[in-house]
């Protein structure tokens, strides 16, 4: 049966929700099938255009605010459902467990959901431990140097591909990287520069590169399962 979201991209349409809210009726048993707008978020104490905090109050961030005034204009309660890394996110498209997210957006994950119009671009750059001799990133790129991004991420895949000398190893949560960083346990951390600026505010002596890796855009999505119904 034809609806809106077969005939134009998926991500366009949740964002004229968002503009135009004389469609969202029209588009809430799709966007939101089960009555309420399941909203995929990733937490992190630093926060950021994708990443979201936990408070004492609930949750914060740019996809929080976007997915509750996108559920407010579909007339339907907004749920948030927490990961710890938009690897995570992705993994779970298949299953069914959210409606729509927010997170940077790379060829792969094109091919398990739909995106519609980027509205962050990000430098992803590394952030080395204090005393480290690493200044730029042909002295970051060699043998031995552990080098650490958040697992199955777009910024990882790109540290992968831009180091051709060392590992580039994941782990599930900002929390554990940053105290691997923080003790001397791994070199450098891959993440975009804004996120990685506020980590060093907070280790001291640790450095955040002046190079630029990759240009990490994020965008609004929703499951392909969604879009090609």
């Amino acid at each position: 049966m034809p609806t809106p979201l077969r005939s134009a991209c998926a991500g366009l349409v949740l964002a004229a929700v968002l503009a135009m809210p004389a469609l969202a009726d029209g588009l809430k048993g799709e966007i939101a099938p089960t009555g309420k707008l399941r909203v995929a978020i990733a937490i992190s104490p630093a926060g950021g255009a994708f990443w979201s905090t936990k408070t004492e109050a609930g949750y914060a961030g740019v996809p929080v605010d976007l997915g509750r005034e996108m559920a407010a204009q579909l007339g339907v309660p907004v749920e948030y459902v927490v990961h710890q890394n938009s690897g995570q996110i992705t993994d779970a498209a298949s299953k069914g467990t959210w409606d729509v997210t927010w997170l940077p957006k790379d060829p792969e994950r094109e091919t398990k959901m739909m995106f519609g119009p980027i509205y962050e671009v990000a430098d992803a750059t590394y952030i080395v431990k204090a005393g480290s001799n690493g200044t730029n990133f042909a002295t970051l790129d060699q043998p031995g140097i552990k080098v650490a991004a958040v697992n199955a991420t777009t910024t990882m895949r790109g540290a992968v591909a831009h180091l051709k000398n060392t590992a580039v190893t994941g782990y599930q949560t900002y929390d554990e990287i940053f105290g691997l960083l923080n003790s001397g346990e791994i070199d450098a951390f891959a993440l975009s520069r804004d996120q990685l600026n506020k980590m060093a505010q907070k280790i001291p002596g640790s450095r955040v590169l002046d190079e630029t890796f990759k240009k990490t855009v994020t965008a609004v999505a929703v499951r392909s399962a969604i879009s090609s119904r």
